[in-house]
């Protein structure tokens, strides 16, 4: 699989602030690329320096085997074969929903009318077809959110730039929405895709792999399996879902919590204490760990119980309804376990 999109030891400078620090990254052919990250961890720095609108410090990015931005210039975004889909939605104001979408095809050569039809299908797709009339001014911010992704989705790009495009949509859409931009990327012959995201469980199901940033570097990189089954820290851990960490004890072989011998799938960590992290599907009742049940939660298709054990506080999760309460005490077994590498920063 060749790359579309090299990014070799990116660094960007606001001023005196580092936003982005030493960041290496492939994205192959049709590969989709999750950045996922609180807040201020320069998810949205590095989309904008892919696309060419923040020059950079140090580094170079490199486009289909071609170097467009280093710390000495940048070719401009119209010049790079990308749809870009930007928080602030980025729309023109005085043109009509579908002539936004429809631009993009007439840039490629389609005819007026070929291009209105395209897009009239593609807004129709995303749910907001009777909308093609309406100027941004006239939208809702998720309907302008929508308005920009079918703009960036109309372009027969080589790579595709998403920078939490469904942040403001509610849970129904977002799934529309997810659902054409895997179909729209199917079909685009190839087209790679960087998919910014502060949604752990969207970035583990859109993706091929995800990389994890914490102020402005690289913690992993791995495909979801990966860093949401083992995730190279406790603050990796918990950005990537639910996660509760134990106190266990290895022998050089195994490991058990509170003298309970836990399944292990790479045995051989050194001898002594280890924080083994723990997710809430990991668990089940029936075991040998005893605990007490401080906190029941249902949250429809499943329940969520809160536990305190000699070992620590956990979080199991069990399909249904709530078949315990709190103040149960009962025995629970921990099917699989991971060690964590090293403490996070806090």
């Amino acid at each position: 699989m060749s790359s579309v999109l090299e990014c070799r030891r990116v660094s960007v400078d606001y001023g005196s602030v580092r936003a982005l620090s030493g960041v290496d990254l492939i994205v192959g052919e049709g590969e989709t690329l999750a950045l996922l990250g609180p807040s201020g961890s320069g998810k949205t720095t590095l989309v904008h320096a892919i696309a060419g609108l923040v020059p950079l410090s140090e580094g170079e990015i490199v486009l289909n085997g071609e170097v467009v931005a280093d710390r000495h210039g940048s070719a401009p975004p119209d010049k790079r074969r990308m749809g870009v889909v930007f928080q602030n939605y980025a729309l023109w104001p005085h043109m009509s929903a579908l002539d936004i979408v429809a631009y993009p095809l007439r840039r490629a050569g389609a005819s007026k009318e070929r291009a209105r039809k395209d897009g009239a299908q593609l807004m129709e797709r995303l749910g907001i077809g009777e909308l093609g009339q309406r100027r941004p001014s006239q939208l809702s911010g998720g309907q302008q959110q929508r308005v920009g992704l079918a703009r960036a989705l109309a372009r027969e790009a080589d790579l595709y730039l998403f920078d939490e495009p469904t942040a403001h949509l509610d849970s129904a859409v977002r799934v529309v929405v997810q659902t054409e931009i895997g179909r729209t990327r199917k079909g685009g012959g190839g087209a790679a895709a960087v998919y910014s995201t502060h949604d752990a469980a969207e970035a583990l199901a859109m993706a091929d792999r995800v990389a994890l940033l914490r102020h402005g570097s690289l913690v992993q990189v791995g495909t979801p399996r990966e860093v949401y089954e083992r995730p190279v820290d406790q603050w990796a851990a918990q950005l990537t879902g639910p996660a509760s960490v134990l106190s266990g004890l290895s022998n050089g072989s195994s490991v058990s919590v509170a003298g309970v011998p836990i399944d292990m799938s790479d045995p051989g960590y050194p001898a002594g204490p280890v924080d083994l992290l723990v997710r809430p599907d990991w668990v089940i009742p029936g075991g040998s760990l005893s605990g007490t049940i401080d906190e029941v939660l249902f949250r429809g298709p499943h329940t969520d119980y809160r536990v305190e054990s000699p070992a620590g506080e956990f979080l199991a999760r069990i399909g249904g309804p709530p078949a315990m309460v709190a103040g149960t005490v009962c025995g629970w077994r921990v099917r699989w376990g991971w060690v964590l590498g090293r403490t996070a920063e806090r």
